[in-house]
C-alpha cells in the first residue's frame, strides 16, 4: 500500500489515475487536477476531517477526490457516481491504489443516495449545461455530513455563503484555484482553459472563518 509523506506525493499518486476517456457534455465531466485535489485533501488530512473518517463522493466521477482520503487512511469511503460508463474506470483506480480502506461504489444519482458520512467531498457540475446542479449537490451534502468541501466558480462565492446559511453551515476555509480545464470537448478550441474556481469547507454550525485564504 502507497505510504503518503507529503502533498507532492499525494499529488504524484492522484495523477496516475486513469480520467474521462469520453466526456460528457450534459453532466459536465471534467478531471480535476491533481495537484489541486492533493492541496484541498492535504489540508483536510492535517484538519482532522481526513484520517479514520468516513467520506462520501459525491459525483464521484473516476475517483479522484474519494481515492484521495482512501490514501489518506479514511476509515470508509462512498463513492456515488451516476454515470455507468465511469465505473469500470473508477473500479480500476481504486483498484491501483491497493487501499485496505473499506468502500463502496453507488451507481445511483445522489438524489437516491441514503447513507450518512462525516464527510463529503464533492466537485459537483457547475451548474453551466444543468442550472441549479450545484445547488443540488449542495443540498445532498447537507443532508449528508457535518463537514463539507465543494468546488464552485469563484463567481458562487455569495450565493454559497447565504444558501450555507441558510442551511445552519458556514463557510470556515476558502481556497482559490485556476482550475485548468484541458480540452476534452470537440467544441474546445484552447488546450488548456483555465477558470477561477473556489473549494469551500463548510461546517455546520460553526460560525466562524478561520480565513485560510485571506481573500474570503
Amino acid at each position: 500500500m502507497v505510504k503518503i509523506n507529503s502533498k507532492k506525493g499525494l499529488a504524484v499518486e492522484l495523477s496516475k489515475l486513469e480520467v474521462f476517456s469520453s466526456p460528457n457534455v450534459s453532466l459536465e465531466q471534467y478531471p480535476t487536477d491533481s495537484e489541486i485535489a492533493a492541496e484541498v485533501l492535504w489540508f483536510a488530512y492535517h484538519k482532522g476531517d481526513i484520517k479514520e473518517k468516513v467520506i462520501a463522493d459525491l459525483g464521484a466521477g473516476t475517483g479522484i477526490l474519494g481515492i484521495g482520503c482512501m490514501i489518506l487512511k479514511a476509515s470508509k469511503v462512498y463513492f456515488v457516481e451516476k454515470d455507468k460508463s465511469l465505473i469500470p474506470i473508477l473500479k480500476k483506480n481504486i483498484k491501483g491504489t491497493d487501499s485496505d480502506t473499506e468502500h463502496n461504489i453507488f451507481n445511483i444519482d445522489i438524489s437516491e443516495f441514503d447513507q450518512r458520512a462525516d464527510v463529503v467531498v464533492e466537485n459537483p457540475p457547475f451548474g453551466i449545461k444543468n442550472r441549479h446542479a450545484d445547488k443540488n449537490f449542495l443540498k445532498k451534502a447537507f443532508l449528508t455530513a457535518k463537514v463539507i468541501y465543494s468546488f464552485h466558480k469563484l463567481e458562487s462565492v455569495d450565493f454559497i455563503r447565504a444558501f450555507s446559511k441558510d442551511n445552519d453551515f458556514s463557510v470556515t476555509d476558502f481556497f482559490k484555484f485556476e482550475f485548468p480545464l484541458k480540452a476534452s470537448m470537440k467544441f474546445h478550441k484552447k488546450k488548456v482553459k483555465k477558470i477561477p474556481v473556489g473549494c469551500f469547507r463548510l461546517e455546520f454550525k460553526t460560525f466562524h472563518c478561520s480565513g485560510n485564504s485571506g481573500n474570503f
